[in-house]
């Protein structure tokens, strides 16, 4: 008899609770319909890779669209180094799931961006 087991993530606890969902609510937001093709021009602009959150961060391009993503007076990058080293790994993670579900027709149109080279 086999049994199949499916994965299962572990829930790592977040210890900077109040920096992690601000900033994962900043990356909500720009993910949403209307805001996530001026987020991947300005991305392409920038000649980054859309996968290295690090540079993507460092840019400052999140602070590019506009004053309403931060309701604090902290920037996406302030908050995400104010965050522990597992925490990031986490936004890191988060970040990465929401460009993969960006829609097809726009990952198709900025398929550089998507490309590993």
């Amino acid at each position: 008899m086999q049994v199949t087991v499916g994965f299962e993530r572990a829930i790592i606890k977040i210890d900077k609770e109040k920096e992690f969902a601000e900033l994962k609510n900043v990356l909500t937001r720009i993910f949403e319909s209307e805001k996530i093709e001026p987020f991947l021009k300005l991305v392409q602009r920038k000649g980054i890779r859309i996968r290295d959150f690090d540079l993507v961060l460092a840019s400052g391009v999140l602070e590019q669209l506009g004053e309403e993503l931060t309701p604090s007076a902290k920037t996406p990058r302030q908050l995400y180094e104010e965050l522990t080293t597992p925490d990031q790994g986490q936004m890191r993670e988060f970040y990465l799931s929401k460009i993969e579900e960006v829609q097809s027709e726009l990952r198709t149109r900025f398929h550089k961006l998507y490309s590993y080279y």
